[in-house]
């Protein structure tokens, strides 16, 4: 557990969704492996497909079949990809340990809390409901703007839902974006190492905070901001 300084105490907490709140990657990973499987090839082993699921298509197509954004093919695996993903978005994706926790204790405490995804409103909205995550304060996704994160203004259309100044609220995710975002809108940020955190080490993206679990994260509120000591699990 690392942070820079004591940070502000926050009136709102925004939350990344895939990797953040909930581990999604096991329906992420399936329906692209049920591409390979359909055209003959063998699924990608899990531990290569879970570190990419914060990107989304992207990072599923661009592991499993190693091709990008403009390249021959990528676009109708893209569609077809999430096609897939659509039937089974919740057939194994879960909340975190600790994350149900958390929220009561930051909605005890008097604080919001919202999601700021670049997961599509075709999937965030069917989603939540399924997952548990329907009473969030906000849902701002990845096409509810003109632009997705590391823009910031997905994170500031949260914080406006909300009715806060971003300077009130902190940001949480697992990926470099998520990090830049935050910091482009004046919020807090924390990173978080029980996420899919991608090619690169969190610790690198100069977050105010690199914690370990939701757990952390609810001792760090409890710290700078009095929230109520609401149970969570063990750390």
């Amino acid at each position: 557990m690392t942070f820079s300084s004591r940070p502000r105490a926050p009136r709102a907490v925004l939350f990344d969704l895939d990797g953040t709140l909930a581990d999604t990657a096991p329906d992420l990973a399936a329906a692209v492996n049920w591409l390979r499987t359909e055209r003959g090839l063998a699924p990608t082993p899990y531990a290569i497909l879970r570190p990419t699921a914060s990107a989304g298509a992207r990072g599923m197509i661009g592991a499993a079949f190693g091709l990008a954004p403009g390249d021959e093919g990528y676009e109708a695996l893209r569609l077809q990809w999430f096609d897939r993903y659509q039937a089974n978005m919740a057939a194994h994706s879960t909340l975190f340990d600790g994350v149900n926790e958390l929220l009561d204790g930051i909605r005890a405490a008097g604080m919001e809390w919202g999601i700021v995804t670049n997961k599509p409103m075709r999937f965030t909205d069917p989603l939540l409901p399924q997952i548990g995550l329907a009473h969030a304060g906000c849902v701002v996704s990845g096409d509810t703007m003109p632009h997705a994160k590391p823009h910031p203004a997905p994170l500031l259309e949260g914080a406006r839902r909300l009715g806060l100044d971003p300077a009130e609220c902190w940001y949480v995710g697992d990926d470099l974006r998520d990090i830049q975002a935050g910091q482009a809108a004046g919020m807090v940020t924390v990173a978080c190492a029980w996420g899919y955190c991608g090619a690169t080490e969190p610790v690198t993206w100069g977050a105010d905070m690199l914690l370990a679990t939701p757990a952390h994260l609810f001792e760090r509120l409890r710290e700078v901001a009095g929230v109520a000591g609401v149970p969570v699990a063990a750390a």
